[in-house]
């Protein structure tokens, strides 16, 4: 059963830095068709953070280009999501999610409040 586990939230200032962390199991992240991150703020849609498609090219939301960087630790089996510069706009929660060629599959969800 392929189960996914974020850490790494909390509550942070605008302007600072964090960095989230995605456990998989059940599969393996190197061998993902595509593996990411996506948001959800209150009262609005799940949206695309970033993404790694296909072993290595990644996709980022224009907004956060140059303040986030998505990787993968193979030998963890986990996907990282380094943020800075947060706004209190990207107050979220923050969705890890991978597709394995044949499922989607997503993890709980850690919130990430950004105070002014």
């Amino acid at each position: 059963q392929v189960q996914l586990v974020e850490s790494g939230g909390g509550l942070v200032q605008a302007g600072g830095s964090l960095t989230l962390s995605c456990a998989v199991s059940g599969t393996t992240t190197s061998s993902s068709k595509r593996i990411g991150w996506y948001r959800q703020a209150p009262g609005k849609q799940r949206e695309l953070v970033a993404t790694i498609i296909s072993g290595s090219s990644t996709n980022y939301k224009d907004s956060v280009k140059g303040r986030f960087t998505i990787s993968r630790d193979n030998t963890k089996n986990t996907v990282d999501l380094q943020m800075s510069s947060l706004k209190p706009e990207e107050t979220a929660v923050y969705y890890c999610t991978i597709y394995t060629g044949l499922q989607n599959y997503w993890g709980q969800g850690t919130q990430v409040p950004v105070s002014s």
